[in-house]
């Protein structure tokens, strides 16, 4: 397909985000990637079901321009299939535990035994060392434990977040890691580990309001969608629907009192003199902004705050996140067939463009197995022995 990663070969062993939608990006930019699954579907091909066959809305957002082939690595004759695929790749992307790793001989060491500049990237819930470093998770533990869910939502319960922010960020730090080794392969031509972690990425996205813990004991509580260390920041009712307005630094809070016509009352008060006063008494100001959202429909409010240049979007359902005139001109989805949807389906391209050598989505996401023989072939396996391979029920 071309690109800047034109050449590069990846073996995707991931599941459900973290590694499949790190290979993806990889795939975006022009890298083979060649998606390694259980002889029936890997479990994180079906989930939230779209298709016929059952292939859920994640599996299409975060495989296509991979082939797929179906392989069981724990037999002998997989493990020689999996040893000649390794022998012809440049990175290997697990996010698996270590004990799996090991058993499937997808280990650093059982790796590098066969390729010796190859990188192993991969990513566990925990990361290590430490007592929970072979503990298994998903994305809400990472929520859970950096501190966002507890500052989420009015405090009871605690909310986490509806989309897998911790994944995805994982994946996006494994994508970049994956890059500095493969230029650090290209100035020494060795290969190493990349590793991240679910919990180390949250904390991460956590980091400052861990700082200011840490360094003045705030001990903040959480406040619902009111912003606490800024002001106006929060969540307000029109008439017609609800908008976010999020006003950080002198210059944005001067344009709103500007915009409110009460430049005398807003400038004036110390209690508004900085974004730390403004937060201490937000709800002051809120009150205000509350007022002025409930008398204008959601449109008349965005517009009328975007063209002052203060930020604001409307909260927006998933349909009418699809139907926004702006993420409709911006093409930032595109439409992907895929055999057994009832129609097409709309995925969301990499976040980030390169202006002289942009990525794309090439090909749809694989069928199962779609790609076996023509990359068995390739590797040197006959008609025949492909056969053999599938009797024997190794792929």
């Amino acid at each position: 397909m071309g690109g800047v990663l034109e050449g590069v070969r990846v073996l995707d062993f991931g599941r459900y985000i973290a590694g499949p939608y790190c290979a993806t990006l990889l795939a975006e930019f022009g890298a083979e990637i060649i998606r390694v699954e259980k002889r029936d579907g890997s479990e994180d091909r079906f989930v939230a079901p779209v298709g016929e066959n059952g292939e859920g809305a994640l599996f299409l957002q975060v495989n296509r321009n991979k082939k797929s082939i179906t392989l069981d690595p724990m037999k002998t004759e997989g493990q020689e299939v999996m040893r000649r695929l390794v022998a012809t790749a440049d990175v290997v992307v697990a996010n698996l535990p270590p004990q799996t790793l090991r058993a499937m001989k997808l280990d650093y060491d059982s790796l590098k035994a066969i390729k010796p500049d190859i990188i192993l990237t991969t990513a566990t819930a925990f990361g290590g060392p430490g007592p929970w470093s072979d503990r298994v998770g998903f994305d809400g533990v990472g929520q859970v434990m950096s501190g966002a869910v507890y500052m989420t939502g009015a405090g009871d319960p605690p909310y986490r977040a509806a989309v897998n922010w911790v994944d995805f960020g994982t994946a996006l730090h494994c994508a970049f890691g994956t890059l500095a080794a493969l230029i650090e392969r290209g100035k020494s031509g060795r290969g190493q580990i990349v590793e991240g972690a679910l919990l180390a990425t949250a904390l991460s996205f956590t980091n400052a309001t861990l700082i200011e813990q840490a360094v003045i004991d705030v001990n903040r509580v959480p406040t619902g969608n009111l912003g606490q260390t800024s002001a106006p920041a929060d969540i307000y009712r029109t008439k017609d629907g609800w908008v976010l307005c999020q006003v950080t630094g002198n210059p944005l809070f001067k344009r709103w009192a500007r915009l409110m016509g009460e430049e005398e009352f807003w400038f004036n008060d110390p209690r508004f003199a900085d974004d730390i006063s403004r937060g201490n008494n937000g709800p002051v100001i809120s009150e205000r902004m509350a007022r002025w959202c409930a008398e204008r429909t959601t449109q008349e409010a965005v517009d009328t705050l975007g063209q002052a240049m203060i930020p604001t979007g409307p909260v927006l359902s998933p349909q009418q996140a699809l139907d926004h005139p702006h993420i409709r001109a911006a093409g930032f989805m595109q439409e992907v067939d895929y055999p057994g949807l009832p129609k097409p389906a709309p995925v969301a391209r990499a976040a980030v463009r390169l202006s002289e050598t942009p990525g794309g989505i090439a090909a749809r996401p694989p069928t199962l197995g779609e790609h076996t023989d023509r990359v068995l072939t390739e590797l040197g396996y006959d008609e025949a022995a492909i056969a053999a391979l599938r009797r024997g029920g190794v792929i």
